[in-house]
């Protein structure tokens, strides 16, 4: 078969262009490199059955020229990060809500099965214990920007939905629960790589708020295997699929257990969000997916722990840039 993935050169994208092309299908990768890099890709360069393309979801006739000569799509290609959605609000809108509907509409046009990755972000302030796909949403303000990136996914959900049911096409959302793995970047907020760069440096870890905000890590080598078993499940089809692990870590415990396995001289700070992100910025308290969908759906079972997801991190940097070791 032969996927086009969007945010191909992207964390995630680029572990599935990996897993898509070791399973011997065909693979496009499309990304306009905004936070997506080609370094990703370099262990794909030489391989026929692999094909970047640089470029914009935005683009219609891009867009649809790809989608025409697939067999199926992973629409990944989105605004990701807290600093992005803060910082260019206007721009991280319009590519997650009409960047989504031009794959969708191609997608649907060519009768090509699509997958639409979303985000536990959808649940806003929700900290049920274990969310569940049917949920309620809560959300703070909307003129706060901390929940525009949540409203457009929730919107890009609904988009792909409506398609999905109303045309027939396959169609499968997936809502990715902080995944973390080599070759995901701190650069835009995620707080993993942001600890595991800052302890590698031995430059003092940064914990926004109290650092009593709890959280479950996922690894990219669970979630991403998942993905094309869905697209290969009908009883998925139309539905939203929670993916992610099952370890609860408060953001504190999750520096100091950086600090432990990088044997780092780094002290832990704290500073408070207004700070780090501007006035008005919110956050949840705790965020725990129930998987219990995905594990009847294809046995979804994430198999590595906190532990072993952060030392997959530290053993990447480790070996692609010259960072200080510990002494």
């Amino acid at each position: 078969m032969k996927a086009v993935i969007t945010g191909g050169a992207g964390f995630i994208g680029s572990h599935l262009s990996d897993h898509l092309i070791a399973q011997g299908h065909e693979v496009v990768a499309l990304d306009d490199l905004s936070t997506g890099s080609l370094s990703n890709l370099s262990q794909l360069r030489d391989t026929p059955a692999f094909r970047f393309v640089q470029g914009d979801i935005l683009d219609e006739e891009l867009v649809d020229r790809l989608v025409a000569e697939a067999d199926t799509v992973y629409h990944l290609a989105a605004a990701v990060g807290v600093y992005n959605i803060v910082d260019k609000p206007l721009r991280s809108l319009r590519t997650n809500l009409h960047g989504t509907e031009t794959v969708v509409e191609a997608a649907v046009r060519h009768r090509v099965p699509f997958m639409v990755a979303s985000t536990s972000e959808v649940y806003g302030k929700n900290d049920a214990d274990g969310l569940k796909e049917d949920d309620d949403r809560i959300y703070g303000s909307p003129i706060k920007s901390r929940w525009s990136y949540a409203a457009a996914k929730g919107l890009d959900e609904l988009v792909a939905h409506v398609h999905g049911r109303e045309s027939g096409v396959p169609c499968v959302i997936t809502r990715f629960f902080n995944v973390v793995g080599p070759r995901q970047t701190g650069q835009y907020g995620m707080v993993v790589p942001r600890f595991v760069d800052q302890a590698l440096k031995h430059e003092p870890i940064t914990v926004y708020g109290t650092g009593t905000q709890r959280r479950c890590f996922g690894s990219v080598f669970d979630v991403v295997p998942a993905m094309p078993r869905l697209m290969e499940t009908p009883a998925a089809y139309n539905r939203a699929v929670n993916l992610g692990g099952h370890e609860e870590v408060s953001i504190k415990v999750l520096a100091d257990r950086v600090v432990e396995m990088t044997g780092s001289r780094s002290d832990i700070t704290y500073t408070d969000y207004e700070e780090a992100y501007g006035e008005g910025y919110e956050d949840m308290q705790r965020r725990y997916p129930d998987t219990s969908l995905a594990a009847r759906l294809i046995g979804y079972e994430p198999t590595r722990d906190l532990s072993t997801i952060i030392a997959s991190l530290v053993d990447h940097r480790r070996s692609t840039e010259a960072v200080p070791q510990p002494v």
